[in-house]
Order: C-alpha cells, then structure tokens, then sequence
C-alpha cells in the first residue's frame, strides 16, 4: 500500500468527480488525473527508473505538480520537492547529494539546464504532454508496490552546517499526517477545496494527501502564487477554500479583507479554513484576523522532520474568548495532535516541570526515518523514538505548548527557513569582508528579516549593493539580509564565539553602528 493508492480508489470508485483546477478552468477529474499520473509512472519505469530512484520537482505551483507527483509514487519513486526560490548552485547541490536522476521543471524557476541530471522536463512542453497522454488500449496499470517505512518525500531543510540535510518522509509518515488532518485540524468532505497559494514543495503541497483522501478539489490559482484579490475571487467562484498559509500570507490576507471592506460573513463566501503555522504569529496578528474574518483559523506546529505534525490550535480553542487563560492559548501553537507524544526537557533529555522552558521532543508516526546520508545528524536529531526539534518551550497544565524561542539560530522570514550560518558563509567570501554574523530581527510583516553585521578589511569599499549582488550570486534572493551593519568589531565571549545575543540587543537598541 503506498500513497498511489489512493489516487487510484477515487479514480475506480469516482472517475467523473471533478479533482484538479487550474483557477476556475477544470483541469482533471480525478478519472483523468489518476489516468495521467499512471501513463507517466508506467513511461517513467520504461525509461529505466525503478522503484526508490529520486524524482526531483523544482516547479512554481502547476496544476502538472499533482498529477506528476502522484505519478513518481504510482512509479515506486522517491519525490524531491525543491522550494522554487532557490539558487539553481542550491538546486544542483540537492539534485548531487539526492542522486536524483530525473527533474520536472517550469522554465520561470528553472531557465537553464540543471546539472548532475539524466533527464530534465519542462512540464508545460511537448515532452511533458507526451509524457502524460493517457495509456490507451490498456487497463491502468495497478501501483508499484511499497512498503510503509519506503521513502516517499524526500525533503531538504537548511541545516547549521550551512547544507541542506535531506529528511526522509515514509509513505506511513505522510498517510499519518493525512489522516491526523480530520481528527485534529478540519474534518474535510468531496465538496471542499483546497487552494495552494503557498508553496507546493512545502506544507501546502502534502496537505494535497488529507483532500485526496476525501476525494475533495484541488484548486491551483492561475497566477501560481499568492494575489490575495485571486483567491478571495477563487474562493467565491469555486466555494469556500481552505489553504495553508505561513503568517505572513495571512497578513496579506487580512489586509487585503479590511482594505476592500469584506465582512467576516463576505470573508466565510471565500474560505473555509485557513491552516496558519512555519513561523512566529503575533497575537494581535491573529486576534485582528480574528476580527476582520471570523473563525475560520486553525493554527498547526510541526516541523519537516514530523510534517505538519506536533500540536494543533483549534478554530474552536481560538474562537473561546471567555476562557480565563484565552490571551495565554491564544499565544501558544496548541496541544499535541492525535499521534504523537510531546515532551519538554533540559539538555540531557530529562523531562521539566509544567512552565519551565526547555527543548521540545515529539514522538509518534509522523517522525522522520531519519537524514539522507546523514547518520551522525539523525542520531542527534532522533534518540530512543524521540525527535529532539530543537525548538524552545513550555508545557503548561493543560499540555498547551508555547514556543519562547529556536535553537541554532534558526531565522523564519514569511515562512521560509534561513539558516545564518549560510549567509555568512556566503558573506565571507565577498571581496573586502573578513567577518559576518547574522540575526533575524523582527518585523511585522514577514516575522523575521535578516540583518548582516559586518567586519570589513581596512581600507575596503564595502557597501549593501555590493555584498547584495554577491549574495545573490550565491543564495537564493530570499536569504539575502534586509540590511547590512558595518561594525570594527563583533562581539565575543572568551572562546572566541560570536555572541548573537549582544547583536539581537543591538538591533532593538539605540544605533550606533554605520548601516552600508
């Protein structure tokens, strides 16, 4: 039984209902979709790819996305999702260390060819239609047969080392979290939709498992990303939607609601449920939301390593305002979802008493195998079943979890994971720096942004549009700083250690460093 399966039960029992739209145009019933995914798989394993072969997906959201990734897992293959914001030096990086073998591309993410790989298909040419047609003549070939603990996704999150680390996702790890989805997020029926406005390579794109499971519609907008005026406009052609959407998208959301005067009753016509989590919500970011919308919020804390998988802030636990501890529930992430366990402990895993802050450990189905190629870290990472997230909380009598801070120094800007050592690492290398260090500020709009404090040599020009050209030269445009700080100095402790702390002080404190 893999994921492919259920793709193939909607397809026999229900092949007319409507599955795939690409904005209000139908794309794809799920007849037609689960006939596509299968003429592919079966044109994938004639090509020589066999069952655990890496397919790498460096894609904007596509209504293709879906019928290609159920086709890698009707193939027996493993999918690598790649955030479409990516460095194409980032790309190949991944593609090498996955040993990928196949990618499927739009040409706006991926304008050159990609090295490292035997094949490269852009999804909207001849090849891809070609690749697609539907098998005729034939019965559809029945999915290639997996194991619950195979790999099914294989995801790259930035790791302080200043590398992707690949997180191996199981067909068992994403049928949990699809089915975690009715019991602790929103129950879901054929007649819902869900919408993708944030990226299909992330949380959004496997949320595509729990409404495929109820053989519900898939909704990709026309512009392939996030136009809050497209989805609000979606949503009252199509029925209520439901999404996922970082924080910052529902800012956009919500600004977009109060400028043109919507209602919560106007708002409820276009959506349904709005999943929010991946970085930092403000409370009175989301009490405002609250107001201009209504309750149609659900908040979600999980991490790649146990996808969308940790705790769960229900509509009804946000919408409880005469609790005595509202405003504290209201600033947590939640309860533990369903199938997992959720400790809090000190350093050596030894757990803390209600209110005492300390790393946040989960358990359960969800959790990684484990890193790609990676034993040390998944050793570290995973310790007698126990995922050690890294993440910073407390648990308080009623099990609610409230995030105080990250380990690793961890930077969430508009919902994207950007790991300082990486654009230091970058930073350094530019002509005229000899030290960087980077820390995430924070700021209404995206959460976080990155700030550079930087040591230049004696005598160099060093200013922000050189070290940004650099940047984007090496990174992907979105983990370069929003500002540069040329300092004489960083601060250290006695080891030699950057203090970051001291920096962070800096940044909410007077200025008195030259900003380039």
């Amino acid at each position: 039984m893999s994921l492919a399966h259920l793709l193939l039960r909607h397809a026999q029992l229900t092949p007319e209902r409507i599955a795939i739209f690409n904005g209000v145009e139908l794309h794809a019933t799920y007849g037609q979709w689960a006939a596509r995914s299968a003429a592919l798989a079966q044109r994938l394993q004639a090509a020589g790819l066999v069952p655990g072969d890496r397919l790498v997906l460096f894609m904007r959201n596509h209504p293709r996305y879906l019928e290609i990734l159920w086709a890698a897992w009707w193939a027996g293959l493993v999918v690598v999702p790649v955030n479409a914001k990516l460095h194409v030096h980032e790309v190949e990086w991944i593609i090498g260390n996955a040993q990928a073998r196949w990618a499927f591309v739009t040409a706006d993410v991926a304008p050159e060819t990609l090295g490292g790989l035997e094949r490269q298909i852009d999804v909207e040419s001849p090849d891809a239609d070609a690749l697609l047609e539907p098998l005729t003549h034939t019965a559809v070939p029945a999915p290639a047969e997996r194991q619950p603990e195979d790999i099914a996704w294989l995801f790259y999150t930035s790791g302080t080392t200043g590398r992707p680390k690949g997180v191996m996702l199981t067909h068992r790890n994403l049928m949990t979290m699809g089915l975690t989805y009715f019991v602790d997020v929103d129950p879901v029926s054929p007649v819902d939709a869900i919408v993708y406005g944030a990226p299909m390579s992330h949380g959004a794109g496997i949320y595509a498992i729990p409404h495929l499971m109820a053989g519900a519609r898939h909704v990709v907008p026309a512009s392939g990303g996030v136009d809050p005026a497209e989805l609000f406009a979606l949503g009252r052609a199509l029925g209520p939607l439901s999404t996922f959407a970082a924080p910052t998208i529902v800012k956009r959301l919500v600004d977009h609601a109060e400028e043109v005067g919507l209602s919560p009753q106007d708002a409820a016509q276009s959506f349904k449920t709005i999943v929010y989590g991946g970085a930092p919500m403000y409370a009175a970011d989301i009490a405002r939301a609250l107001r201009v919308m209504g309750p149609r919020f659900v908040q979600i804390y999980g991490q790649g390593e146990t996808p969308m998988v940790g705790t769960a802030l229900s509509r009804e636990q946000l919408s409880d305002t005469g609790h005595p501890r509202y405003q504290e529930r209201m600033a947590s992430v939640g309860v533990a979802q369903t199938p997992v366990q959720l400790r809090v402990s000190d350093e050596h895993g030894v757990d803390l008493p209600v209110g005492e802050i300390g790393e946040v450990l989960i358990k359960g189905d969800s959790v990684m195998a484990g890193y790609w190629r990676n034993p040390d870290a998944t050793a570290a990472a995973i310790r007698d079943g126990w995922l050690f997230t890294g993440d910073v909380g407390c648990l308080d009598a009623d099990g609610y979890l409230t995030l105080k801070d990250r380990s690793k120094d961890l930077i969430i800007s508009g919902g994207s994971n950007i790991y300082p050592r990486e654009v230091e690492e970058v930073l350094l290398t530019a002509p005229g720096v000899v030290e960087a260090a980077v820390v995430g500020a924070s700021d209404s709009e995206w959460g976080e942004v990155v700030v550079a404090f930087v040591v230049a040599q004696p005598g160099a020009s060093v200013n922000a549009h050189s070290l940004d050209q650099h940047c984007l030269e090496h990174i992907a445009r979105f983990k370069r700083p929003k500002r540069y700080v040329l300092v004489d100095s960083l601060p250290k402790n006695n080891y030699g250690k950057v203090l970051k702390t001291e920096l962070r002080r800096r940044l909410s404190g007077p200025q008195n460093e030259s900003t380039a």
